[in-house]
């Protein structure tokens, strides 16, 4: 059996593995997450990406080579439509996204997170926002019970909706004002 069919097979048993213990028994590196708030995270080793592309395969995920860089990063992704929590280059959580409708689009690009409001509440929506970390203008990632409650069947005014508050509080513990945030469709 080939070194990648046995990873596969090994990151197939961590699915079904859980929140429970993980044991890796290939080389893959295994990325520990918060006990207490979510499944651990098996990321593969990083295959070096064609100069033509703009992108790195990290485990399953395609991350903009913007994103892995030193420190930590907010790797958003419009076309999977997953935030990854990105730390020196290597994902450390991931977590489902949801963004903005055709009328109040999320912006791409690069960006630096500017503000942080852990309850904070839209003045101009007068909706909820928590866990918000704000990178442009307005545009903020934050929690959404909406997104919750109807999945990918609504959308944001241009914010980075997250599903699992637990996820996204705990994200929100570890990015400081100044941390990059790399918005694209890819």
């Amino acid at each position: 059996m080939g070194i990648l069919r046995k990873l596969g097979a090994t990151l197939t048993a961590a699915a079904f593995v859980g929140v429970g213990a993980l044991s890796a028994t290939t080389t893959a590196d295994a990325v520990t997450v918060a006990p207490k708030v979510a499944p651990q995270v098996v990321v593969a080793p990083q295959k070096a990406a064609t100069a033509a592309s703009s992108s790195a395969v990290v485990g399953k995920y395609r991350l903009d080579k913007r994103c892995l860089t030193k420190g930590r990063v907010l790797c958003i992704n419009k076309k999977t439509r997953k935030l990854v929590y990105v730390v020196n280059g290597k994902a450390v959580q991931v977590a489902d996204a949801r963004f903005g409708a055709r009328k109040t689009p999320t912006r791409n690009g690069v960006f630096k997170v500017y503000r942080k409001s852990k309850n904070h509440v839209s003045s101009l929506y007068h909706s909820k926002m928590p866990y918000a970390m704000f990178f442009s203008g307005g545009q903020a990632v934050h929690y959404s019970s909406d997104f919750k409650a109807r999945g990918y069947n609504g959308a944001s005014h241009g914010c980075v909706n997250i599903r699992d508050k637990a996820k996204i509080a705990w994200i929100f513990a570890r990015i400081k004002v100044g941390d990059k945030v790399v918005v694209y469709s890819g």
